[in-house]
């Protein structure tokens, strides 16, 4: 009887829930290449941080020798030129540098934290929306709403017309799940080209708006910015809204998911958030080692021979980074399987690496501590109605579909 590939379990839906002992099966053999054609494939947590940071490594999309192994970009294919996740230096960090200029330190030093407020009323708003339920999806009614709603206010999209955009995104977003590709049939297909139609349309005119009235929001610091990297081009701007809109979001749904769902099987520790709300730092650090929203990373491509353990991995060759096993090595952290917020060192891979770690990791971090700490304050007695839940079919962006969570009360 033939064994099949490593890879393929791994990518197969039927072992979505539980991934880990195929990634410990996959370490014992750190550099693997199963197939002819085929990925070459890196577990070890040492090496994943060195390729990381290896310029040999391309994350330009034009490099990718097949088609289907970028699941973020298929998302973000609204007709615009590539992000610039997708690009490699210079031109990455032209794009990055203006974009976090409006993100971040130092020129918007506070633009994060001054969300925070915001954030902690629309985690409770949400929750009130509960209403005399004593069972709700976690996914549909908190962890999708909260992130999408944020970004929406960080880039300027006026909050009467958040509904409209979240209903542009559900489509689009529905894009990520490799096997919902597969089988769509033509309406959907029809209603996913709809709305990157009109999401494109709409940040078209709201770029148009920004351009003539700027206003406090990054999308008019985008516009706008004039500085050495000189200006973004209007497609520019769209193309990297589209990505903090979709890419950002999506993984921060997982996050918020997969925390609660991890806090639920470790009952003793939720109870230790809600007893120490500062607790929530910890816990969202460890979180994106144990669980983190993005197990791999599939969209990258050597461009030049290199050797990794006595291996040479071909110029052209695609690469698969598995972030997800290197998280758990027991070569770089001890008892890799426990989920222990009180470990001291938890520099993990659950943002990446290098020139391409998560441009949004400020952003999530503060969405996944508040929304996790307000649940543990304001759910009595939440439980797990389905363990393991059903999980999306994306391997790369792991996640619940659906997290049933029953509870006594609300406080």
């Amino acid at each position: 009887m033939t064994q099949t590939p490593l890879l393929r379990q791994i990518t197969d839906f039927a072992n979505r829930a539980d991934p880990y002992p195929l990634y410990a099966e996959l370490r014992r053999t750190p550099v693997l290449h199963e197939e002819e054609g085929g990925p070459y494939v890196f577990s070890s947590y040492y090496d994943i941080e060195s390729l990381l940071h290896d310029p040999r490594i391309s994350s330009d999309a034009v490099n990718l020798t097949a088609a289907g192994d970028d699941e973020i970009s298929q998302a973000e294919n609204t007709g615009l030129p590539p992000s610039f996740i997708r690009l490699d230096p210079p031109e990455h960090d032209r794009l990055r540098r203006i974009t976090n200029s409006g993100f971040g330190p130092p020129h918007r030093p506070h633009r994060i934290e001054d969300m925070r407020g915001d954030l902690e009323s629309l985690a409770d708003d949400l929750i009130d929306g509960f209403g005399d339920a004593r069972q709700i999806d976690l996914v549909d009614q908190f962890a999708y709403p909260l992130p999408v709603t944020m970004i929406c206010r960080l880039l300027g999209v006026p909050r009467e017309d958040e509904p409209r955009f979240r209903s542009w995104v559900d489509p689009i977003v529905a894009g990520l799940d490799p096997d919902t590709r597969r089988s769509a049939d033509a309406e959907m297909a029809k209603a996913t080209t709809e709305a990157r139609m009109q999401l494109g349309m709409y940040l078209a005119g709201l770029v148009d708006e920004r351009a003539k009235d700027a206003r406090d929001d990054l999308l008019s610091d985008m516009v706008n910015h004039r500085g050495p990297d000189g200006a973004m081009t209007m497609m520019e701007v769209m193309t990297t809204a589209v990505l903090l809109l979709i890419a950002g979001h999506e993984t921060t749904v997982n996050l918020i998911a997969n925390g609660m769902l991890t806090l639920l099987r470790h009952p003793e520790i939720l109870q230790r958030l809600r007893a120490d709300p500062d607790l929530a730092a910890h816990i969202v650090e460890e979180l994106l080692r144990y669980e983190p929203p993005v197990q791999l990373l599939p969209q990258r491509t050597c461009i030049a021979d290199i050797e990794v353990r006595g291996t040479t991995v071909p110029k052209g060759s695609r690469i698969w980074l598995m972030l997800a096993a290197g998280n758990r090595d027991p070569e770089r952290f001890k008892d890799p399987d426990r989920f222990d917020p009180d470990r001291e060192d938890i520099q993990h891979l659950g943002f990446g690496s290098g020139v391409h770690s998560c441009f949004g990791a400020p952003l999530a971090r503060l969405e996944a501590q508040i929304a996790l700490e307000a649940l543990a304050r304001r759910l009595e007695n939440p439980r797990l109605v389905a363990d393991p839940p059903p999980y999306r079919p994306n391997a790369v962006l792991r996640g619940p579909r659906h997290l049933e969570i029953a509870f006594d009360a609300l406080k």
